[in-house]
């Protein structure tokens, strides 16, 4: 990899007004601590000058980001994603993302001020076949261009490779663990070989030790990623967050005259506890006529189970199933609702990998009355009776029961909203997010 300090920026920074010896000592500073991954380390000789020096030597950091998600797309995971590269560049980092095409996306463009590379795939494959060929697609680009200086990768699919060839280019590694394969894909492939997926926990493991940082979105995930042998110090929690601009308070729908609206957005993974909301319904329905919304991506099987299971209950005419939607007008079906959902069951992806749901962080933020499982990854996010009602987990009882409290107490609906509202616009932003984010990075690049 090229260290060299361009003379272009040396023009830079004489231009700041430092004294031309400050700038000659400054740039011997960096170049030794950029060749020796110690950037950071000489701060008090830029003051005051600091700041803007840093904003300068920040534009020249190559960040290379690769996620095997749909960016843009309505699922969390690209809200994250997006939201990470506004944070990296707002700091003044060249960040690069690279991520597989659907096929109606273009190959390259600009989102968010980064470069975005988009990788085809035959959506003929399978899963793993995809997921395979977008590794070597990202392992074939750095064979080309191999001037990072942090690669930020999301899954092991590529992650492991990067990070077995760091010493060769030169680069610091970056995991970022929102979900595991070994614990989620048996969610979506029932039928997948337990054999194959002890191989791939395996490859999840080695990619963990060989990453020189990693962040999660919870504490549960940070604990289970310390069970398999790594310190606690490489790993920092950065929750989701939510944008003020995009969902902000609103007031509670009247609910006389109107029959109130029970909303759940997300996925239709089996993970999510959809089948609990769906038999809580009958027994809602015997004390007050409700209405179910749910709306979100689901394939095929997840969707005939989904209108199975509702169809036995015979609650169709209650139960109105959507596709997903883009992201932007999530806010007005949540404005809606009179209570929203997230019913999360008890498995292993909740209770033992851990996971921070956006869909919770954009329900209080927006002041709706929120029901809830009673789990950790929850009560990480909310206080419960201060924030939200929660219940049993896989408990439709206890559902049915919590949910006819809100329904029957417009005060208690109300001031749970307002409090819910408030903590997430001020403890659980995107912008703090990325500021906890930016901090890994210098720490990374010290």
């Amino acid at each position: 990899m090229n260290n060299q300090f361009p003379g272009s920026v040396k023009t830079r920074l004489g231009c700041l007004g430092l004294p031309k010896l400050q700038v000659e000592r400054s740039i011997q500073i960096f170049e030794f601590s950029f060749t020796n991954n110690k950037i950071g380390s000489h701060d008090s000789i830029l003051s005051p000058y600091k700041q803007r020096f840093y904003l300068i030597i920040r534009s020249m950091l190559k960040i290379l980001y690769t996620a095997f998600d749909i960016v843009p797309s309505p699922k969390g995971a690209s809200t994250h994603i997006l939201h990470n590269i506004r944070g990296l560049v707002n700091a003044n980092y060249d960040v690069h993302l690279i991520t597989p095409n659907d096929g109606l996306l273009p190959t390259e463009e600009i989102i968010e001020g980064a470069r975005v590379t988009r990788i085809t795939q035959d959506l003929a494959q399978n899963f793993l076949a995809r997921a395979t060929h977008f590794g070597k697609s990202v392992l074939a680009h750095l064979a080309l261009h191999a001037d990072y200086n942090v690669i930020h990768y999301r899954n092991i699919w590529d992650g492991l490779h990067i990070a077995q060839h760091k010493k060769r280019f030169g680069y610091k590694t970056l995991f970022e663990v929102n979900g595991l394969p070994s614990i989620e894909l048996k969610y979506h492939y029932p039928g997948l070989d337990s054999t194959l997926l002890s191989k791939i926990k395996e490859q999840e493991i080695a990619t963990l030790h060989l990453s020189d940082a990693i962040i999660c979105p919870s504490r549960v995930t940070r604990d289970y990623i310390a069970s398999l042998g790594l310190s606690r110090k490489l790993i920092t929690v950065i929750p989701n967050g939510v944008s003020a601009s995009d969902f902000s308070p609103s007031a509670l729908p009247a609910r006389e005259g109107r029959i109130p609206t029970l909303l759940y957005i997300g996925t239709l993974a089996d993970w999510q506890g959809l089948e609990i909301v769906i038999k809580a319904l009958p027994k809602i329905l015997e004390q007050q006529v409700v209405r179910l919304q749910i709306v979100g991506r689901g394939r095929s099987r997840q969707r005939k189970l989904l209108a199975k299971q509702i169809r036995k209950l015979g609650i169709e005419e209650h139960v109105i199933v959507q596709p997903a939607v883009p992201h932007h007008e999530i806010p007005a079906l949540i404005a809606q609702a009179a209570i929203c959902v997230a019913p999360l069951g008890l498995n292993d992806r909740n209770v033992t990998q851990g996971a921070c749901p956006i869909k919770i962080l954009e329900y209080m933020a927006s002041a709706r009355p929120l029901l809830a499982s009673n789990m950790p990854i929850v009560r990480e996010l909310i206080r419960e009776d201060m924030d939200a009602l929660l219940f049993s987990p896989n408990d439709p009882d206890d559902l049915a029961r919590q949910a006819l409290t809100l329904l029957n107490d417009f005060e208690l609906s109300k001031r749970l909203s307002e409090s819910a509202s408030k903590r997430a616009l001020t403890k659980f932003t995107w912008h703090e997010s990325q500021k906890k984010l930016v901090k890994v990075y210098e720490k990374l690049l010290m």
